[in-house]
């Protein structure tokens, strides 16, 4: 039967047509409580990454006048979760495709257990010293996400629109559109407004998959002499569940000019990829292959 496989291919579209349909005429969730349930689920990036290594991939490409790329740079990272007080530490694999020389990596990496033996020491012989310090750390830095939190639905009206399916998840979409004139805390909160965000949570578990912004208005940044940020800047963000358990970033992505000084103008896009995330023990600095760029 010679027109048995298109015949297929017709019935099969047909059939996800129609389940996409009757999924879309599913009424949506009450949109009060499902974003109070979103907003409990929300953590910082650097919270979720905590327990795990990783590699990540920055992509920057330096753009003419035209948008075309100019100049563009590949920078592999291996990233740790940082020692006790201190930000992740990353170690800089290969540059261009060009990988670094061994004896530098392991160099850095003896330094680093140097330095984690020293700490270690010392948490055990001030074992509570250390902790309230890291319980102050934490309770500091969960007082700033929840102000910037607060800030973000003050600042947004925000509008649930539709079900869609996203890298095999169901999600709903919602819009955001900025309050020019709502009062904020934050430094993040105020730069908020010059941004309208699509953002796409997964129905099933509340969590945040997917954010998609564009500025609205030129970004003052650094008093408004430093740099500004022109209007037209798009900004992507895209997370992952990894081992069935967590989502984390996959990929962030941005484009746009700024102008830095009184007439200096960038024009800028670039990627940041994360992959290869593995829970962090001692044995995962071992080894490591760094992926072709």
């Amino acid at each position: 039967m010679p027109h048995a496989a298109p015949l297929a291919r017709t019935i099969a579209v047909a059939l996800l047509s129609v389940t996409a349909l009757v999924a879309q005429e599913r009424p949506l969730p009450d949109q009060e409580s499902f974003l109070r349930e979103v907003r409990t689920h929300l953590q910082t990036d650097s919270t979720l990454q905590s327990s795990y290594v990783y590699v990540e991939t920055r992509r920057e490409q330096k753009l003419d006048g035209r948008g075309r790329v100019d100049e563009e740079s590949v920078k592999v990272y291996e990233s740790y979760p940082g020692l006790p007080g201190e930000d992740r530490w990353e170690r800089l694999i290969s540059e261009n495709g060009r990988p670094r020389a061994t004896s530098d990596l392991e160099k850095e990496l003896r330094d680093r257990q140097k330095k984690a033996e020293a700490m270690a020491r010392e948490a055990t012989e001030q074992p509570a010293k250390q902790q309230a310090r890291q319980q102050r750390e934490y309770a500091k830095q969960r007082r700033e996400f929840d102000a910037i939190l607060d800030d973000l639905f003050l600042v947004y009206t925000i509008r649930m629109e539709r079900r869609e399916l996203l890298n095999g998840h169901e999600t709903i979409v919602f819009f955001l559109t900025p309050r020019r004139d709502a009062k904020t805390r934050t430094k993040e909160g105020s730069q908020m407004k010059a941004f309208t965000v699509r953002a796409w949570v997964n129905e099933a578990d509340r969590e945040l998959v997917r954010v998609d912004a564009e500025a609205i208005d030129t970004l003052k940044m650094g008093f408004g002499l430093l740099a500004r940020l022109h209007k037209g800047a798009k900004l992507s963000f895209v997370r992952t569940k990894v081992n069935d358990e967590v989502w984390l970033p996959s990929r962030v992505s941005y484009s746009g000019s700024a102008r830095v000084g009184l007439v200096a103008v960038l024009r800028r896009s670039g990627t940041s990829e994360y992959s290869g995330y593995r829970k962090f023990s001692v044995d995962t600095s071992s080894a490591f292959r760094p992926p072709t760029p």
